[in-house]
């Protein structure tokens, strides 16, 4: 697979976390295409007076930026929250450049991740049943017989990901359908095959005891029957599970912390497996103290 004339600009998303966002900075600065690579960042404002010191070094920090072939920065005086600051950010680098790779400020990636992404998007724009892929691969356990380095899965990850125009412009970010699938159990357990955790997010959200754009990015992806594109061995480590997040605000090591750097082999025709996507399924299952936890806090 060769590489496309035109590279995928990088969006990044920062907040609050200047130390992780250092290190996100520099394993994509060690990145082989980082020097022909633009990367487009938006820094999110202060939710409050507390946050503002850490919000200023984040700043301080993005304007001493280099090794890159452009840099764009996008400063909002509000906050705007990750949910909507991904949706409009993406939204805007789509509409100028219509690929995109994005990240978050609590990704290393591995050396070679600007290679496997750029050219996996050239290897599944032209399909309509890929919506999404992604350079990080959950540690699942694979059936003996699966020897590719990719496989789909029913569900889109926000870790180091990428999408196309045409793709994103399909989204539901409202889920217009939310009441029918509510009401069609056959559909919420085909919508399940993702990870049964995805329900009760996409419950949350609608509830708005969440605020996610990946769940509705998911359902979106759901709703075309489409999947994300996965590999094997993940080229990227979350680094932002250690209680700093957002989302995770708790301490984990569940995410796996093994990054390739081994040379991908891309099939531009690959197809579902399921005993692949069981597997996947899996490990995304809820631990019954939360599956407790659901049911009675919000009837799920």
């Amino acid at each position: 697979m060769s590489l496309p004339a035109s590279l995928a600009p990088i969006v990044l998303f920062c907040f609050n976390r200047p130390a992780h966002l250092q290190q996100t900075i520099e394993a994509l600065q060690q990145n082989m295409l980082a020097t022909e690579s633009e990367l487009i960042i938006y820094s999110d404002g202060p939710r409050n007076k507390s946050d503002e010191t850490l919000v200023a070094d984040v700043r301080t920090y993005i304007a001493s930026i280099t090794g890159f072939k452009h840099i764009k920065i996008h400063h909002s005086e509000q906050n705007k929250g990750l949910a909507a600051s991904v949706i409009r950010g993406v939204t805007e680098v789509l509409n100028q450049f219509e690929k995109v790779i994005v990240l978050e400020d609590d990704m290393l990636t591995a050396p070679d991740f600007l290679v496997f992404m750029n050219e996996a998007l050239t290897a599944f724009e032209s399909r309509k049943d890929v919506f999404s892929v992604t350079a990080y691969g959950p540690p699942i356990s694979f059936p003996a017989h699966y020897k590719q380095d990719l496989y789909l899965a029913p569900r889109a990850s926000s870790w180091g990901w990428g999408t196309w125009l045409s793709k994103w412009n399909k989204a539901d970010w409202e889920v217009t359908a939310f009441d029918e699938l509510e009401k069609d159990k056959t559909k919420r357990n085909q919508f399940k095959s993702g990870g049964e955790d995805l329900w009760p997010m996409l419950v949350k959200q609608q509830r708005k005891v969440i605020d996610s754009w990946a769940i509705r990015w998911t359902y979106s992806q759901f709703l075309n029957d489409a999947y994300g594109v996965y590999p094997v061995h993940s080229k990227i480590r979350n680094i932002g599970t250690d209680g700093s997040g957002t989302n995770f605000t708790f301490k984990t090591g569940y995410y796996g912390s093994e990054v390739s750097d081994s040379k991908i082999r891309i099939d531009p025709n690959i197809v579902p497996d399921h005993q692949v996507i069981q597997a996947f399924a899996d490990y995304y299952k809820l631990p019954l103290a939360l599956k407790i936890k659901n049911r009675i806090k919000y009837r799920i």
